[in-house]
């Protein structure tokens, strides 16, 4: 398939916006705090548990609130960025999440707590897919895109990595508090800046009603797909709420795709994902974040309870591969994307990640850090980097201008339903191969430090067989991108935004096949 159409006289030099680089730092700021607060709280968890008596079974509410609003509202907060205006959403996004954080930050009790991290959630599902799409409207000369996208995919990937050392170093030398108060100068330079660099592009908008019972169906669907992952974690798969959650999800969403195939002005256009680049990128980042995140949780349990490391010294442990997606991303990827079809990059990308994973199930108690975890994490964030630039770029090219917004939410809304099942997915494998190994290795005669020993090594046996998983995961995402992505290099070629809801004709870059 191949899309060209004259660039329409008297349409926004978009990729002349002298600002536009500009305003890619406080894109780029913003998906920062969003995604450094996925994974910087984790580290401040136990020290916050303590202080406001949160008991163990109500912990994983301080992550689930989150999960479950973010994850739940994207598809909503993507079209509400494409009815009010991407700067707008984008605006909006930040100023609530820094009010949500300030509300954390100063939180007296749990379920305070628990109301400020699912308002984060909220907020960070507007903001989210407002940041990506405004991204896809101010950037459409291929090389500039390419370059744009590698920072931003950059951010994307590695992000996470980073707030396990910004929480450590917070959590450690000041307070926990503080890795809810550090978003607010982040939001409030942020929206500063986008409120006075950002120049979007006039047309675009979706003035269409919202489809109400999209919205419903949507976020009810997704709510009950993220809790049913992350209730298996704690209470197995078997647990009847557990399996009524993930047959509520199935039939809400079956519902929400017959919805939306009927509808004049559906809440997800089903163009958007059946076009099969798109869809296979959805897919294929989908199920390579479950790899993904599941190994941040090991390799942090790892490095902390096995090897002994305290949580800053964790935190850097993490350094090699935040600077592997940073050369992947930025280097590799950008350098190469305007030259060779997504597909030769995405699934070499995701292989190469796969064996960084492949060395990981090498680990032993005694494993050195230098020698076996350095060069995986190397290459996995080297491998997720390659891969992510094209993806992020790959997953809003060619959309017309009235999807922009929803189209971003549904990477987000991949990543972040992939970032739940991998933790709750892989978390139980790692459980119960631990367990079985244990119960296989201590008899009545085990002396106590013998039990320990074992204990031990279970842990890391658990690991190990989940990492095997997570391999299989990646290689899977590989073959899905080799299979469906048939996209060719980026074209310079723009083509005209159409539609309803389309003002002016937008210049989008199209995809040579």
């Amino acid at each position: 398939m191949s899309e060209t159409a004259a660039k329409a006289p008297g349409a926004p030099a978009v990729s002349g916006d002298a600002n536009r680089w500009k305003a890619l730092v406080f894109i780029a700021l913003a998906q920062l705090m969003v995604v450094l607060d996925a994974t910087i709280v984790n580290i401040a968890l136990p020290s916050a548990q303590t202080d406001l008596g949160i008991s163990d079974g109500n912990r994983q509410w301080v992550v689930t609130a989150y999960a479950l609003a973010f994850g739940g509202l994207l598809l909503f907060g993507g079209r509400i960025a494409d009815l009010w205006g991407r700067k707008r959403a984008f605006v909006v996004g930040l100023i609530g999440f820094a009010l949500a954080s300030a509300l954390g930050g100063a939180a007296t009790s749990g379920a305070m707590m628990f109301g400020a991290r699912a308002l984060q959630g909220v907020f960070g599902a507007l903001l989210a897919p407002a940041a990506l799409s405004l991204l896809a409207v101010m950037f459409t000369d291929a090389k500039e895109r390419a370059k744009a996208f590698g920072i931003y995919g950059a951010i994307a990937g590695g992000g996470g990595a980073v707030g396990f050392i910004l929480g450590g170093v917070l959590t450690e030398y000041m307070d926990w508090r503080w890795t809810f108060f550090v978003n607010i100068p982040f939001a409030i330079v942020a929206a500063l800046g986008a409120y006075f660099v950002i120049r979007e592009p006039e047309g675009g908008r979706n003035r269409n009603p919202l489809d109400i019972p999209g919205v419903l169906l949507s976020t009810l669907g997704l709510v009950a797909l993220v809790y049913g992952f992350t209730r298996a974690e704690s209470d197995g798969w078997a647990d009847s709420v557990t399996v009524g959650m993930f047959v509520a999800s199935a039939v809400l969403l079956i519902a929400f795709v017959i919805t939306e195939a009927k509808v004049k002005a559906p809440l997800l256009p089903l163009r958007v994902i059946t076009d099969r680049n798109r869809g296979g990128i959805y897919l294929s980042l989908g199920i390579a974040i479950i790899a993904m995140f599941g190994t941040f949780l090991f390799l942090t349990y790892y490095l902390q309870i096995v090897k002994g490391f305290s949580p800053i010294k964790t935190g850097f442990a993490f350094m090699p591969m935040i600077v592997g997606m940073m050369v992947g991303s930025t280097q590799i990827g950008t350098r190469l994307m305007t030259r060779l079809p997504a597909r030769l990059l995405m699934g070499p990308g995701f292989l190469v990640a796969a064996v960084g994973m492949l060395l990981m199930t090498q680990l032993e108690i005694g494993s050195s850090y230098a020698s076996t975890i350095l060069p995986a994490m190397l290459l996995l964030g080297l491998g997720m980097g390659t891969a992510f630039m094209p993806a992020m770029s790959l997953a809003t090219l060619g959309v017309e201008p009235r999807d922009a917004g929803v189209a971003s939410a549904m990477v987000n809304t991949s990543q972040q339903v992939g970032g739940a099942i991998g933790t709750a997915l892989l978390n139980t494998i790692a459980a119960s191969a631990t367990t079985s190994y244990i119960a296989d290795h201590i008899g009545s005669t085990t002396s106590k430090s013998q039990a320990q020993l074992v204990a031990l090594e279970g842990q890391v046996h658990g690991y190990t067989n989940a990492i095997w998983f997570a391999v299989g995961m990646l290689v899977l995402a590989a073959v899905i991108v080799v299979t469906l992505v048939n996209a060719g290099r980026p074209d310079t070629t723009t083509v005209a935004g159409s539609g309803e809801g389309a003002e002016e004709e937008l210049a989008i870059p199209v995809v040579a096949h």
